[in-house]
């Protein structure tokens, strides 16, 4: 018997095949500077590492509902309204395993078999694995510097298809950091009402944001759907818990699939969250962004010198889309010989974009900055042979 042949359509995240071999160098002695993978250096913030201990002392380890928390829901919306000016009742926020959760939830829920979904390429993989795992057809629509590396209501007008179920978003995007302004979201929101279609948003790396406010979705629209996670700016990655903003009328079955697929996110890890949205935590958190701002200079300046610096900067998240054509055309090969010849690993491009991902990479800023210092000298030699 032969597996779901839906499955043919999720690729192999390459980048993982990459740091086994980073990781099988380390073991050799190797110094392998790691700025592959997605994920903040940072440990999880102490308030809510406490939180999370308490839990587990009470022995708060039951199932909770599967729409998450009450404590937590009300927390999520406080945030906000503090945060954003949003009005977002709890009662339109379950609470997942993960943003992954969330995608899944989505994804059963607005697209099945024969549907369209647009999206914008380059992207994160799983956002589209997720919906041919629903049955849909994916239009990874082209997108570049002409359009600050997002879809925009005019890609939206032109791709849009008489099957066309859903488009998504994601601000700030993975894998190249960029975020779309407020009247940018706003029009796209507008192109996808017009046509009676549904919009989903990724907002996973929210907070994460270097040259402008945050801005949510969830403050320009009641229909949309809110994809958002713990992992980044929160710092849990390993505490497996995001959360999903939905429209009143797609709360209900929702509900019903989340009882069904995952019953409910982690207990503990809920009432870790708690503590992530006191004054305390929010400082840190903060401090963090600095931070990453402070790297991304660093990385974008030294990329600058070796005349590789993309040609807009990232406005988020802690990601650099580079071009690489100048050296290879193959962006797998030049990853694996650069871990190889120097002991840097890094993403290759064809991992996030349907059409011309050999001509990049993505270089994960989440190390310090002696560390990205010497990732650019290594960097340098590697290409001076090139």
């Amino acid at each position: 018997m032969g597996w779901n042949p839906r499955l043919e359509q999720v690729a192999p995240f390459r980048v993982m095949h990459l740091l086994e071999m980073a990781q099988a160098r380390e073991a050799q002695g190797f110094d392998v500077i790691h700025l592959e993978v997605g994920e903040p250096d940072f440990p999880t913030p102490a308030p809510i590492v406490a939180a999370g201990q308490q839990a587990l002392a009470e022995g708060r380890t039951r199932y909770t509902p599967a729409a998450g928390l009450p404590a937590l829901r009300e927390a999520i919306s406080g945030h906000y309204r503090d945060h954003f000016g949003a009005c977002v009742d709890p009662a339109r926020i379950i609470v997942t395993p993960g943003a992954s959760g969330a995608l899944l939830l989505a994804s059963q829920l607005l697209v099945s078999s024969g549907d369209r979904v647009l999206m914008a390429d380059p992207n994160y993989p799983c956002n589209r694995h997720f919906m041919a795992l629903a049955g849909a057809e994916i239009d990874a629509v082209p997108v570049g510097r002409e359009t600050g590396w997002q879809l925009d209501a005019a890609l939206v007008e032109r791709h849009w298809q008489p099957a066309t179920r859903l488009a998504m978003l994601a601000s700030p995007s993975n894998p190249t950091g960029h975020t779309l302004g407020r009247a940018a979201l706003a029009g796209v929101c507008e192109a996808v009402a017009a046509r009676g279609g549904e919009l989903l948003v990724d907002e996973i790396y929210q907070g994460l944001n270097f040259d402008d406010a945050p801005l949510s979705a969830t403050a320009i629209s009641h229909d949309a759907f809110v994809v958002n996670s713990f992992s980044k700016y929160f710092g849990m990655t390993g505490w497996r818990l995001g959360w999903l903003v939905a429209p009143e009328r797609a709360v209900e079955p929702l509900t019903r699939l989340a009882q069904n697929v995952f019953l409910a996110a982690p207990t503990p890890s809920q009432h870790a969250a708690l503590a992530a949205f006191t004054p305390a935590c929010r400082e840190e958190l903060e401090a963090r962004r600095a931070t990453l701002k402070e790297r991304r200079q660093v990385l974008l300046d030294g990329l600058q010198t070796l005349g590789l610096a993309p040609d807009v900067a990232p406005q988020g998240a802690f990601y650099v889309w580079l071009d690489i054509s100048r050296y290879s055309d193959d962006s797998q090969a030049f990853c694996q010989r650069l871990l190889e010849e120097e002991n840097v690993a890094i993403t290759p491009g064809v991992d996030f974009a349907v059409e011309g991902g050999e001509r990049f990479v993505r270089i994960a800023f989440t190390a310090q900055v002696a560390r990205l210092e010497e990732a650019l000298v290594r960097l340098a030699r590697f290409v001076a042979r090139s």
